[in-house]
């Protein structure tokens, strides 16, 4: 029986390091700028990191010091956890599945539109109320200026891998027709009718095309980016927690079943 108990509390163990990558990829999206300023999918999963992680340690005490109930409440709330953190999976699954990039003529970078997202996603950021937070917040990072230090010649702006929200917000779009002069700074429009976010532009630093269509899909295509990494993290520990719960059953039935037949031979002794 004791040694029943013991592989029970080591599964269990087991399912307190599957939380780390759960809890870790809550971390990770809090750490990125845009993320940071949406502040959407990171608290749900560091919160549901932390419950699994408290679970598990519970199944894990009870496992070792023999403590039924919180071996019950272990296979209870960790089918709990194990049902929330598959739907989560699913969830993020569905709101990124769309969201294409454009090519720009003679550009190397790639630009959005706002349409081509989920309905869901741009919910998160049509509003004005809800924009105004983000933009302030995405002001006060230093992406667009990072542009300006590295790139100083138009063809060499004009081949490079920018992020979508560097394309979205620090440059107006392709098809007005802007004049470069730095990356940030752009003259005489061919076209302004050509997108609502031609007249969007403006070379106030403060200002930018940070009110511009272009940098709410920037955003959502750097959030879709990032949040399919994650969910790829969140797969593969929901997939790895699914057959540690499974094994942690089966064990925990066979110590229940040595601990009945033990009890069965000592009642005819």
């Amino acid at each position: 029986m004791a040694l029943s108990n013991n592989v029970v509390g080591a599964i269990n163990f087991v399912a307190v390091l599957l939380s780390i990558p759960i809890i870790g990829a809550g971390i990770w999206l809090s750490s990125e700028a845009d993320n940071s300023c949406v502040k959407i999918l990171q608290w749900p999963v560091i919160i549901l990191g932390i419950l699994i992680l408290v679970v598990a340690l519970a199944g894990f005490v009870g496992g070792f010091w023999r403590v039924g109930p919180l071996l019950m409440f272990y296979l209870v709330a960790m089918m709990i956890m194990i049902i929330l953190l598959a739907g989560l999976v699913v969830f993020v699954f569905m709101v990124t599945m769309r969201g294409s990039a454009h090519l720009a003529p003679s550009r190397a970078y790639l630009e959005y539109r706002l349409d081509d997202f989920s309905g869901w996603l741009r919910r998160r950021v049509e509003s004005s109320y809800k924009w105004d937070g983000i933009k302030n917040c995405l002001v006060s990072t230093s992406m667009c200026d990072d542009l300006n230090q590295s790139y100083r010649m138009a063809q060499d702006f004009f081949n490079a891998h920018l992020t979508p929200l560097q394309s979205g917000c620090c440059k107006p779009p392709t098809e007005c027709g802007y004049t470069f002069i730095n990356p940030t700074y752009w003259i005489s429009p061919i076209d302004t009718a050509a997108d609502i976010d031609c007249l969007g532009w403006s070379n106030d630093q403060n200002q930018l095309c940070y009110g511009c269509s272009s940098c709410k899909a920037g955003l959502l295509a750097n959030l879709r980016k990032e949040w399919r990494r994650a969910d790829v993290v969140l797969l593969i520990t929901l997939i790895a927690l699914i057959w540690v719960y499974l094994i942690g059953c089966c064990a925990f039935r066979n110590a229940k079943t040595e601990d009945l037949f033990r009890r069965y031979k000592q009642g005819y002794t």
